[in-house]
């Protein structure tokens, strides 16, 4: 070489060249809620009465239509009670229905002595006025308990024009020593109430397990 410097040829590679990519929107996924499910549907007790035995059959239906006019008071629907006041006070004549297996259970009740003045065992008429000392009949929602003259005892609401004035005269389900099986033994017939249905005070736990509150009694002679 003369002397002359050969400059080497710089080549130049150009870096890589990214394509710009288009910015995409990635939707937000909002965390799922807490769902409460929604409860399950209340299945109405099929009901046949042909399964229910020892209750009239015609009573039976007169209560179970009563049951339905007033549900909105009646809240608990599986179970009832019928007071069959067509029969003397010497016959368990309270029967304590399960709607669901057709099972009942029969308490001997007593009457109010207005409606039966010459005591003969059987009630005689209805009363819905206060101090008249008789029973009234129709459609009870069962209420709330207290304590009171007779022990622990359960209030009603009269649902009918027949004893709406239940609340108001006391009208309530209690124990009696007057309504005591052995009643029967001495005098064939149980003691009289002031209107009140009177179950022996050996059997008002088991009316009160029953029927709790919001529960149906329907009382009647016909």
């Amino acid at each position: 070489m003369r002397g002359g410097i050969v400059a080497g040829t710089l080549i130049a590679v150009p870096a890589c060249v990214r394509a710009p990519v288009e910015s995409v929107a990635v939707p937000r996924v909002e965390p799922l809620a807490s769902i409460t499910p929604a409860p399950a549907p209340f299945i109405e007790p099929a009901i046949n009465p042909a399964r229910i035995g020892g209750v009239r059959r015609a009573l039976l239906e007169k209560a179970l239509a009563a049951r339905d006019t007033h549900r909105r008071t009646i809240t608990k629907r599986d179970r009832i009670a019928v007071v069959d006041f067509g029969a003397g006070s010497s016959a368990p004549r309270m029967h304590l229905v399960d709607i669901a297996n057709g099972r009942v259970t029969d308490l001997l009740v007593a009457h109010g002595s207005g409606s039966d003045p010459a005591h003969t065992g059987y009630l005689q008429y209805f009363s819905n006025v206060d101090g008249s000392n008789a029973s009234c009949e129709g459609a009870f929602a069962t209420s709330d308990y207290y304590v009171g003259k007779h022990g622990r005892s359960q209030r009603l609401l009269g649902l009918d024009p027949t004893n709406s004035n239940a609340l108001a005269r006391a009208i309530v389900v209690h124990g009696a020593w007057y309504a005591e099986p052995n009643m029967l033994a001495t005098h064939g017939k149980l003691g009289r109430s002031q209107g009140c249905f009177a179950v022996g005070d050996a059997f008002l736990q088991r009316a009160f397990d029953h029927l709790g509150e919001g529960a149906l009694i329907y009382a009647a002679k016909a």
